[in-house]
């Protein structure tokens, strides 16, 4: 699964980088630390305008037809395998994709009966994006629009795989416009397979990482494993 990643590009280096209109409010912080439940920046493509835009969704997606928002603690990552036909993600696969940006991401592995954490993101720290899916959902109770998300998780690379059975599904710059519904997406399920190997890195970190409430750059220091 992915359950924890850092965003530490600003959002207009993103606009910049993803060629997205500069939202005129957002200002949502940079993390090191980010955690399912909280907002989180996604990169979507409006139809109408042509354009893509940057916007501030929840981590944990809640489908249009749920009666309790809870699901969301169960939908922070769709199976790349099944996300075509499971209930929850089928009919925003079909519609509303979405891009995720971070700068890299964290899994554990268990050494010695301890479980390490790991930082992964790219050799030369570029930022990237996980494919991602968004659906609205409707509070009974407020009548509000509630905009939320999740991240899809596949098979691990080579790398990964030394401490993990899975990984977050990277999207390489040429896949990005199918994916978004740009252009004729043709099979979008042959796009969820795992970046290759040689273009990222893997280092052991502090287990400071385990706790959300630690979110500062000392996170990210070698440790010995």
């Amino acid at each position: 699964m992915c359950g924890r990643y850092r965003r530490t590009s600003s959002e207009e280096e993103l606009c910049r980088i993803y060629k997205i209109p500069i939202p005129p409010q957002l200002d949502l912080p940079i993390s090191y630390n980010v955690a399912p439940t909280q907002k989180i920046l996604t990169i979507r493509y409006n139809p109408d305008t042509g354009q893509r835009t940057l916007d501030a969704l929840r981590w944990g997606l809640i489908p249009y037809w749920a009666k309790d928002p809870k699901i969301a603690y169960k939908t922070v990552n769709a199976r790349a395998e099944t996300v075509d036909t499971a209930p929850s993600y089928r009919r925003a696969f079909e519609k509303r994709r979405c891009l995720i940006p971070a700068d890299g991401f964290y899994e554990w592995r268990t050494i010695g009966g301890m479980k390490i954490p790991f930082s992964i993101g790219m050799k030369d720290d570029r930022p990237f994006v996980f494919a991602g899916l968004w659906d609205g959902w409707k509070d009974p109770g407020t009548a509000e629009w509630v905009r939320t998300c999740t991240i899809i998780t596949g098979d691990p690379n080579e790398l990964v795989a030394q401490i993990h059975t899975r990984m977050p599904v990277i999207l390489p710059e040429e896949h990005h416009a199918r994916w978004l519904g740009e252009v004729e997406d043709g099979d979008l399920k042959e796009l969820l397979k795992p970046l290759p190997a040689d273009q990222m890195r893997m280092w052991p970190i502090s287990p400071r990482v385990n706790s959300p409430k630690n979110d500062d750059p000392d996170i990210l220091t070698p440790i010995e494993a």
